[in-house]
């Protein structure tokens, strides 16, 4: 009796029109032809295996419990990395003494060293601020678009170096301070008054009135002025010293809404940027400076 398999056909059956023995295997009326492996992939897979097995001798491979096999070359890739490192550092020393030796005013009115300290700072920045401030630095909600030449704490040269050395309300002695109160969590205005200040803060910028709101817009100016104006300026247009934002100029860090400015008021806002100095060598962070104030335009 014929050898059948699940699916009826003839094991080792003899294809009619190849001439080549089949393999049993069946699927929907299709034959597998029991050809052999193209002799250029056979070999390729056994140059493989013979690569693998020299590679595991050579170079570090498996892992054991309390460490690896280190290959009889003894490379490590750790290592490599500090190699490439200390290289770079060598091409790089001649441009970064000079940049250390001179002033940001120097800094930027070199081509050279402008173009030298813009490729660090980017670098720098991609491994540092980006997290906060995005690749592109155009930041989200409650961290600083900076490409928009809205400077919160100033916008020269000494005054963005100053914010990334000490950071906005972080552990440094000489970090900007300037909280913005809670006015409505902290009972000092009452809701009627906090939305009244909203929608005439939100006037200076001329924001849309939302559908079905009339705003107080006296009261909110008399709220404003008795409340807000020593920060904000009684014009509204801010107060780089203390951090206050310009808020005639329709860029909001949290949010432009009625809903969102009404937040503000009520709890107040009190971000924090990090200092940086000590955790990035003053080269870098000179080099960073420079290139954080060419992303804005600078002042």
């Amino acid at each position: 009796m014929a050898d059948t398999n699940a699916h009826g056909a003839h094991k080792h059956d003899v294809d009619a029109v190849s001439g080549v023995a089949t393999t049993g295997h069946e699927w929907d009326g299709i034959r597998e032809l029991n050809n052999p492996l193209p002799r250029w992939w056979l070999w390729t897979f056994y140059a493989c295996i013979v690569w693998a097995v020299i590679y595991w001798i050579v170079y570090p491979a498996w892992p054991l419990v309390t460490g690896y096999t280190s290959g009889v070359l003894g490379w490590k890739s750790r290592e490599a990395i500090q190699v490439q490192l200390a290289d770079l550092r060598t091409q790089r020393a001649a441009f970064a003494d000079k940049l250390q030796a001179a002033s940001l005013e120097e800094i930027e009115a070199s081509p050279e060293l402008l173009a030298f300290a813009r490729a660090q700072g980017r670098a720098a920045f991609g491994d540092n601020c980006a997290p906060c401030h995005g690749a592109g630095a155009a930041g989200s909600r409650g961290y600083p678009n900076l490409n928009d030449d809205d400077w919160l704490w100033g916008g020269s040269l000494e005054q963005v170096q100053q914010t990334i050395l000490h950071g906005i309300r972080s552990t440094d002695a000489d970090a900007h301070v300037g909280d913005m109160p809670a006015f409505g969590r902290d009972a000092m205005l009452q809701r009627p008054e906090i939305v009244a200040a909203a929608d005439y803060v939100r006037s200076l910028s001329g924001l849309p009135v939302p559908q079905g709101v009339t705003p107080d817009l006296a009261k909110g100016k008399d709220v404003f002025e008795a409340n807000c104006a020593a920060c904000h300026g009684p014009d509204g247009k801010g107060n780089p010293e203390l951090g206050a934002p310009n808020l005639t100029d329709g860029i909001w860090l949290y949010g432009s809404s009625r809903d969102n400015v009404i937040a503000s008021v009520t709890n107040g806002r009190a971000g924090i940027m990090p200092a940086w100095a000590g955790r990035l060598d003053p080269t870098t962070i000179k080099a960073l400076t420079v290139y954080v104030h060419a992303l804005g335009g600078g002042r």
